[in-house]
């Protein structure tokens, strides 16, 4: 289905007629609108825009309203104070106001209601029409789902969902996360994606399978030599392997659904001219994963059984293509398959006895040792045609079992000193303290080369970046029998020059 475009709140607002020619105090824009002409006199999400008298003091308000006869109220803004009773339009420093009070909104809409969003002036370039109107369509989102009458929310999240999962969105994206910061980027993925799980949660108890919204989001860039892919997913949204019986303990289910995948993958690029070709190297710079909580740790623990009770990363798999295979003369990985030493120990041993007077009896045994050293995770490459594969398999510290595609035993998990119990505090554990886990260079720098041929000097070439990540869920403090596995798909385009200047 093609994307619709998106709802253009910015050049709405930007071209209301001038004050003094409204016919009432009031103007509104419809945000979701309806799909057909056989259900225009259904309600509507609508925008409203309210100035105050001319006998009060200046300013104007934003709402969103549900249109029935009655008007149901969601939201409203801060008012914005104009500069003059005379002043006949907003400005940008006042759209700037509005836009800073979006995003305060919000962010406090996630469990830290502390945070605060300063507008970094510097760092924009041109307008913020495409950016604003993102901010504006992910507040809408989010006041269909806590806010919006039941008999609306669906067809509107449809709606929504449509236009934030189109290209000019998640260009706009881009922009707008850089102008968050790392750290706000965070607290506002886990504000919209505790928004996705909680409808989602309340789609699954009313028997409803249609209307979910888009619970993937995720953005590239590159820059400086480095591709860099940030991802964020709810758990609840993940796809199950080999699905298994859901758990009867509620508990468990809320800290099993309360949590986000976040996922960073950082690859160092480089180019080589040589005489009649060029040399692509890309080697593994970080990849990171973490499970983090979507609720503050107080309610983890009086609705849930703590925020450590969670999935963990168990398998990590990349694709890398570029896309112009006729440029491409052949690829070369760095890494060998893995050839490990297995160490026998032989021993022997004669027991004799005499049963006299008539009998002689000799016992005689032999036994044979295995020690094999194992890392609880394996790193392997492969290639097929032009197409390179890093894989990390996460194996089982008792019997080397891949985990994300098994399951442990019932003695296993009756046992306090398996492995995975206790998986975040132990010394052994093959996770940070936090419950995730990070590749880096110093382990997994090894590099693939492609050879390209010297035609493509001097073109811009495509390349695509295809994941998937599994989560597996195994007891840690509980005593459940509960094991399941999740899995997320993405893909992402990138772009490497490659220049004619050695």
């Amino acid at each position: 289905m093609a994307h619709s475009l998106p709802l253009d709140v910015w050049g709405w607002i930007t071209n209301l007629p001038p004050f003094s020619q409204w016919r009432s105090n009031a103007m509104s824009l419809c945000i979701c609108p309806t799909p057909s002409a056989s259900e225009s006199s259904q309600p509507s999400v609508n925008l409203s825009v309210v100035k105050t008298p001319p006998t009060q003091p200046s300013f104007v308000t934003f709402s969103i309203f549900a249109n029935y006869r009655v008007p149901i109220s969601l939201w409203t803004s801060k008012p914005v104070h104009l500069k003059s009773y005379t002043q006949q339009s907003l400005d940008e420093q006042e759209m700037l106001e509005l836009f800073v009070d979006i995003v305060d909104w919000v962010l406090r809409s996630g469990p830290n209601k502390k945070l605060s969003f300063q507008f970094p002036r510097a760092q924009i370039h041109g307008n913020l029409k495409d950016v604003f109107n993102i901010v504006f369509l992910s507040l809408a989102f989010l006041v269909c789902i806590y806010e919006a009458p039941h008999a609306l929310r669906c067809r509107c999240l449809e709606s929504l969902r449509t236009q934030l999962t189109g290209p000019k969105c998640k260009d706009a994206a881009k922009t707008f996360v850089r102008m968050l910061g790392a750290n706000l980027e965070e607290q506002w993925m886990q504000t919209m994606n505790l928004a996705v799980t909680n409808w989602i949660v309340e789609q699954r108890s009313s028997h409803h399978s249609f209307g979910v919204p888009s619970p993937l989001f995720s953005y590239a860039l590159s820059a400086s030599g480095l591709w860099k892919v940030q991802l964020y997913c709810p758990l609840i949204a993940m796809s199950m392997e080999d699905p298994a019986v859901p758990t009867q303990d509620e508990r468990l289910l809320f800290s099993l659904t309360y949590q986000q995948l976040e996922g960073v993958i950082q690859l160092a690029y480089k180019t080589i001219r040589r005489d009649n070709w060029i040399d692509v190297e890309i080697k593994v710079d970080n990849i990171r994963c973490d499970v983090d909580s979507l609720v503050s740790e107080i309610l983890m623990t009086e609705r849930g059984h703590g925020s450590e009770e969670k999935h963990f990363p168990s398998r990590v798999m990349l694709q890398i293509t570029p896309m112009q295979q006729s440029d491409v003369l052949s690829v070369s990985v760095s890494k060998s398959s893995d050839n490990p030493t297995h160490e026998f120990g032989l021993e022997k041993g004669i027991e004799g006895s005499f049963d006299p007077p008539n009998t002689f009896g000799l016992k005689a045994s032999v036994s044979e040792s295995l020690t094999l050293t194992m890392k609880p995770w394996k790193f392997e490459q492969s290639v097929h045609g032009n197409t390179t594969t890093l894989n990390w398999f996460l194996h089982d510290g008792v019997n080397g079992r891949e985990v994300y595609s098994s399951k442990p035993s019932k003695l296993s998990l009756l046992q306090p000193r398996a492995w995975f119990r206790d998986r975040y505090s132990t010394v052994y554990r093959p996770f940070t303290k936090k419950g995730g886990v990070i590749f880096a260079r110093d382990e997994y720098g090894d590099s693939v080369w492609w050879k390209i041929c010297g035609a493509a000097l001097g073109k811009t070439m495509d390349w695509e970046i295809r994941g998937w990540i599994w989560l597996t869920y195994w007891p840690n403090k509980q005593k459940t029998f509960h094991s399941e596995t999740r899995r997320l798909e993405f893909r992402e385009c990138l772009q490497l020059p490659l220049m004619k200047s050695p």
